[in-house]
């Protein structure tokens, strides 16, 4: 479902269950991942990449339509992956292999920089299209990393990014072909690995204070 690996200074924790949907144990196999991180020893960096064509597409819908009395809990659950990962004491990059769809591209949101595929694969925040709301954790994570612009149309169009238009969006930070994304990522990764984690961690989390209560919060408003 995951896997987790050392290559010199970074961190690469791989997804690779499908579409890397948030499906409960996937939350809890991507936290104790997180742990070992945080737990290892400076200096240290993270890279996240999915498998194939997906980098995640998001909510288990599968698992929230047969565990409906359940969804305030689960996405408090998901709140908490996004939190983790905006205060976690390293720096961070996402690969974006292919699809960051919804939950899913708001997880390559609450990473420190993205590097994305150019020759396959969209950013999309979809909800407007599948009759969704944004939570109010949601709301908060995205307004904070992306600028007002990219915000209201990536939320009011459901638009699908390429690479390209993601990059000059400001979505993501790099683009490569699909067999230099992960490089590129562990390379960025590489060069920030040096700075003190737990000053990063502090400093994020001061920069996304309104991000992180919102994501504490009660998850559906």
């Amino acid at each position: 479902m995951i896997e987790l690996k050392r290559e010199g200074d970074v961190f690469v924790l791989r997804y690779d269950n499908g579409e890397n949907r948030f499906g409960p144990d996937f939350l809890d196999a991507v936290d104790g991942a997180l742990d070992e991180v945080a737990a290892a020893a400076a200096p240290r960096a993270l890279v996240t990449v999915g498998t194939g064509k997906f980098y995640s597409n998001g909510l288990d819908l599968d698992w929230l339509s047969a565990n409906g009395d359940r969804m305030a809990e689960y996405l408090g659950r998901v709140h908490a992956l996004f939190a983790r990962l905006l205060e976690l004491p390293v720096p961070t990059v996402a690969a974006v292999n292919g699809h960051a769809f919804a939950g899913g591209g708001m997880l390559a949101l609450a990473h420190d920089f993205a590097v994305m595929r150019t020759d396959r694969g969209y950013f999309c925040l979809p909800e407007v299209d599948l009759g969704m709301n944004f939570t109010p954790g949601m709301f908060a994570l995205i307004q904070s990393r992306l600028s007002p612009a990219a915000a209201h149309e990536a939320m009011i169009t459901g638009r699908r990014f390429t690479a390209e238009e993601a990059r000059a969006a400001g979505i993501v930070h790099r683009t490569a072909p699909e067999a230099e994304v992960l490089p590129a990522a562990v390379e960025l990764a590489a060069s920030l690995a040096g700075k003190d984690g737990a000053t990063v961690g502090r400093i994020r989390t001061g920069m996304y204070a309104p991000a992180l209560a919102a994501l504490r919060g009660p998850a559906l408003g």
